[in-house]
């Protein structure tokens, strides 16, 4: 058995278990909350979920990518702390073995199935952009046997580098999975020292344009190593990244005009200027919308536009139809006339 997600439904799932991977990240496994599902297949390696706890009143959603390879007896998730973090923070001090949590159904376009590799691949991140590429990698070591993995992962030190113990021991079982861990401080290891720029990349990885290149990490780093990997040859069509990174607030594109909001179902009217994003006038008004990846990528604040405009960032998990019909990622949506919106 499975679990199954209805629609934009969240799953009740339970803390198994809960281990400090570094001083300000923890690693936590998931089960259904009634215990009869045993396996969890239905993502594809690469993919994230969406964990919603009611904090202060209000559920709040974020996206964390699994760490886990599909049919596994549990997700595994691992979460950093982030200065200010409200959910972050809650999970790492908080959030112990036998606590549930709401999980929405896992998804995301950065996955080994839709980008799927060439014989030899390779693997770069940083920070907690080692989880996706981790779950691609135990799924590859696991079901193919005879695929070239170079892993390139960039920390500050062997303490603060998230799976150390589990990558070694990958590299030592497995002749066909290249360890390529570059650390600005060394102390006590066989790995080399320094910044991962387009010369560490080289040295790292010689053959890199003959590769699957697949790249998770903090913003400026997957910018960085995106320009590194163009210049050394990668194919576009062989280069893809992780995309659920924040939709900045385009301040200079709100204007002073005004523009009204209804949402009948919630009894809101309520007047704002043009250009405001969809979402954030949703949540200040109390409509009880899900926005978890706030990136346009994990379809939770799907709505409808039943009346006016509004200007779309993404609309990646809609279809033609879905378009055609007013639907809209509130997180991605810019409201450009007079609207009424209701949810799905």
């Amino acid at each position: 058995m499975f679990i199954e997600w209805q629609n934009n439904q969240a799953a009740t799932m339970r803390c198994s278990d809960k281990w400090q991977e570094t001083d300000d990240a923890v690693s936590i496994t998931l089960v259904a909350a009634d215990a009869s599902h045993l396996h969890f297949s239905n993502f594809k390696p690469g993919q994230f979920v969406s964990l919603g706890f009611e904090l202060n009143g209000k559920m709040e959603y974020r996206a964390y990518s699994i760490a886990s390879a599909p049919g596994d007896a549990h997700l595994k998730l691992t979460v950093k702390r982030v200065d200010g973090g409200l959910v972050s923070s809650h999970i790492v001090d908080h959030f112990n073995c036998g606590d549930t949590v709401a999980v929405l159904a896992p998804t995301g376009p950065f996955n080994s199935i839709d980008c799927p590799p060439k014989q030899k691949v390779t693997l770069i991140s940083a920070g907690c952009g080692i989880t996706p590429v981790m779950s691609m990698t135990s799924t590859w070591l696991r079901d193919k046997a005879d695929i070239d993995i170079v892993f390139i992962h960039m920390a500050k030190s062997a303490a603060q580098t998230i799976y150390f113990d589990q990558l070694e021991s990958m590299a030592a079982a497995h002749s066909h999975f290249h360890l390529k861990l570059l650390l600005k401080d060394n102390a006590g290891t066989r790995h080399p020292q320094g910044r991962l720029d387009k010369a560490w990349l080289n040295t790292l990885c010689p053959d890199l344009a003959e590769r699957t290149v697949y790249l998770c990490g903090p913003t400026q780093f997957m910018q960085d190593m995106e320009s590194h990997c163009r210049a050394l040859g990668v194919e576009d069509g062989h280069f893809h990244q992780e995309s659920f990174t924040p939709i900045e607030s385009k301040q200079n594109e709100i204007s002073s005009a005004a523009v009204q909001v209804e949402v009948p179902a919630f009894g809101v009217t309520t007047e704002v200027a043009q250009g405001s994003t969809l979402a954030d006038v949703l949540e200040e008004n109390g409509v009880p919308i899900i926005i978890a990846c706030r990136s346009g990528m994990c379809g939770s604040c799907k709505c409808k536009v039943t009346k006016g405009t509004v200007s779309r960032t993404s609309t990646e998990t809609l279809s033609e139809e879905d378009l055609a019909n007013g639907y809209t990622l509130a997180c991605s949506s810019q409201i450009e006339s007079d609207v009424e919106v209701e949810l799905v």
